[in-house]
């Protein structure tokens, strides 16, 4: 709705109740599960049986909790682990896209633009298995031409970080270009006419300006890497992150404490995305 429109009365109550079960639609699956996190009971259903921390710091086998689970903190070590390398990875290559597209010319920029955003495009299954058949068939063929086993390649850690890289860097890569696009570039031709050199500019006076940016596409890079569920499940091994842990647990019938995690999920999730919008109003003032 255009507010400088004059609308009826009747349409405006229709979109306000529209905003209203929207949010409704978002907000309460996450109220739900929040509040089964607490219920004192082996079920995550009704009736409420009392309010309870056991799913957090029971250390029973009836009521085991999440901080007493040494395979799902140990899962969520392997996620922080994967999560780190992917961020680390796609800040890296996404700010030297990031460069390459935005500051020089060259041809078939667009072709290899459009080929950057190729995995955003293609589900993350899809994705998973044709990085695994590319994979397996690489390592094969090196084992057949020279008797090398590649084991790297098989999969494992380094495959499910290799495969949320490739979608993940694309994601980067569009944050940190389109705040470098709007960078006054007379910045950086005044620190040259004073005689800074390439690296001191790109230090004191490029990176700062892109700060928000980066900080904003690690903290992106970083959840979508931790909560990523599809490509993971084709790459993993018997090192299994957080995702697959928990849907191997939920196969076997849902409890509690998968609601606890969840929302020990929600609170790390917030925390992150509220660090970003303080990140960029300190950068703004």
């Amino acid at each position: 709705m255009i507010p400088s429109i004059a609308q009826p009365a009747s349409l405006r109550w229709t979109y306000r109740i529209y905003i209203l079960m929207f949010y409704i639609f978002l907000v309460a699956p996450l109220l739900v599960v929040a509040t089964f996190a607490f219920n004192d009971s082996l079920f995550p259903s009704l009736p409420w049986n009392g309010f309870t921390l056991d799913w957090f710091v029971s250390d029973t086998s009836e009521r085991l909790g999440v901080f007493s689970d040494s395979a799902m903190l140990e899962s969520v070590g392997i996620s922080a682990f994967v999560a780190f390398w992917v961020t680390a990875l796609s800040l890296l290559v996404a700010t030297s896209n990031a460069f390459l597209f935005e500051r020089y010319d060259f041809r078939f920029k667009e072709f290899f633009y459009m080929l950057m955003l190729l995995p955003l495009v293609i589900p993350g299954v899809i994705l998973g298995i044709s990085i695994l058949i590319a994979s397996n068939s690489f390592v094969n063929a090196v084992d057949e031409a020279f008797n090398i086993e590649v084991e790297f390649l098989r999969p494992g850690l380094v495959l499910v970080i290799l495969g949320q890289f490739a979608f993940i860097t694309t994601i980067a890569t569009m944050v940190i270009s389109a705040r470098l696009r709007k960078m006054d570039r007379s910045l950086e031709e005044a620190a040259y006419n004073l005689g800074a050199t390439k690296s001191a500019v790109l230090r004191t006076i490029t990176l700062p300006y892109l700060k928000p940016a980066l900080v904003g596409a690690g903290i992106v890079a970083f959840l979508m890497s931790f909560e990523n569920f599809n490509t993971t499940l084709m790459l993993t091994s018997s090192d299994s992150p957080l995702t697959i842990t928990m849907f191997d647990r939920l196969r076997e019938g849902s409890t509690p404490e998968l609601n606890a995690v969840s929302l020990l999920l929600m609170i790390v999730s917030g925390i992150l995305a509220l660090l970003s919008v303080l990140v960029q109003i300190k950068e703004a003032s």
